[in-house]
């Protein structure tokens, strides 16, 4: 290597990890981030970056930026939200169980913040040619419907992006690609009656519903990446009455922009068989499709050049989950994954790997010397 890596601390890891794991921060308590948040700013700080708190409760970190300079900077991308619900320590605490280190966060991706942070510290303050520009949203979990406009913005100004999400579950694989992700609600209206004495007068939302349950998942071409699926369904008021309302939830995820466009037309221009219920449709594609690019697989290559010097090998896949790096990918070459190694995103044994974590902080750092 050109540079020598430092060591790295794993005790200084899991103390820095525990802090921000003991902060428990579900997406739908702002409150909450925004105590990750002071933290995380306040190692930002002690590195020496510009800091600034923008619109919605995302902040950003500038290391060695200078505005108007030729060269852009390195975008990291970090959540500081959750999916576990406050009070989530309690039956699921933080705890150590060999190589395993469990708790509600530390996977996705409160490891990755705190990977990275070491990582930049390890450069000591010998930033890249640009400088790096670190984005820490409040709202990943839910789609980032406050930090996406940063995101892009963020992504126009810089040159690439990395993304500290988790590697594949318990491997060592990046993130070359993920689907785009979508959801839609549709809302039925129909006839009420009497299901014994008028069945004829009503007009059943569910039973539309269920014709557009078959229909719509029809849509899906799993050859090509598209899968749609109604996730949620409901209707009804009582038994004996033909049913007025109804409404059902779909997931979609496509690996193309063409295929996001094909399904959208279909959903929208669906119309139930009974002319008497009608039906209303929101949502459309959150998420764009992360399509694997050259520029992508070059920071690829680069990344796994370096495993090797490390010692270990680096594999990569496109995977169905999204992340903020569906909003960059389109902009700039993006690399996702290069978080802290575990399992268990969203589930009870969620954990990060001891053994395995120094390494990928040893790969971000040479990668952000590098890049």
């Amino acid at each position: 290597m050109t540079h020598t890596t430092p060591s790295v601390d794993l005790q200084a890891l899991m103390a820095d990890l525990k802090v921000l794991t003991d902060l428990e921060s579900p997406s739908t308590d702002p409150a909450a981030i925004q105590h990750v948040m002071d933290v995380v700013e306040g190692w930002a700080r002690d590195l020496g970056a510009e800091t600034h708190a923008l619109g919605g409760g995302t902040r950003v970190f500038h290391f060695g930026v200078q505005p108007g300079a030729t060269e852009r900077p390195i975008l990291v991308l970090t959540h500081a939200d959750t999916v576990w619900p406050r009070g989530t320590l309690d039956s699921m605490p933080w705890r150590v169980d060999g190589q395993r280190l469990h708790g509600p966060g530390t996977y996705d991706m409160k490891a990755g913040i705190v990977g990275l942070f070491h990582a930049l510290r390890a450069l000591q303050g010998q930033w890249p040619r640009g400088g790096v520009t670190v984005l820490l949203s409040p709202d990943e979990e839910i789609g980032s419907p406050s930090s996406r406009d940063h995101i892009e913005r963020a992504a126009h100004e810089a040159r690439v992006a990395l993304v500290v999400e988790p590697p594949v579950a318990d491997t060592h694989a990046l993130k070359t690609g993920r689907k785009g992700t979508g959801s839609y609600l549709l809302t039925f209206t129909g006839v009420a009656s009497h299901a014994g004495n008028k069945p004829g007068e009503g007009a059943s939302a569910i039973t539309a519903a269920a014709h557009a349950t078959l229909e719509l998942q029809a849509l899906a071409r799993p050859d090509e990446g598209t899968t749609v699926s109604v996730g949620l369904i409901r209707g009804g008021s009582a038994v004996n009455v033909i049913p007025a309302h109804a409404t059902l939830e779909i997931d979609l995820r496509v690996s193309t922009l063409a295929e996001a466009d094909r399904v959208d037309a279909a959903v929208r221009a669906w119309t139930p068989r009974d002319p008497r219920v009608t039906v209303q449709v929101a949502g459309g594609l959150n998420r764009p499709p992360f399509e694997q690019g050259a520029g992508t697989l070059a920071l690829f290559e680069q990344a796994r050049e370096v495993a090797r010097e490390l010692g270990f090998d680096l594999t990569h896949t496109v995977v169905g989950g999204g992340s903020d790096g569906n909003f960059t990918a389109p902009i700039i070459p993006t690399l996702d994954g290069l978080g802290a190694p575990g399992d268990g995103a969203h589930a009870q044994h969620e954990h990060v790997r001891l053994d395995r974590w120094p390494d990928h902080v040893r790969l971000l750092t040479e990668l952000l010397r590098r890049v």
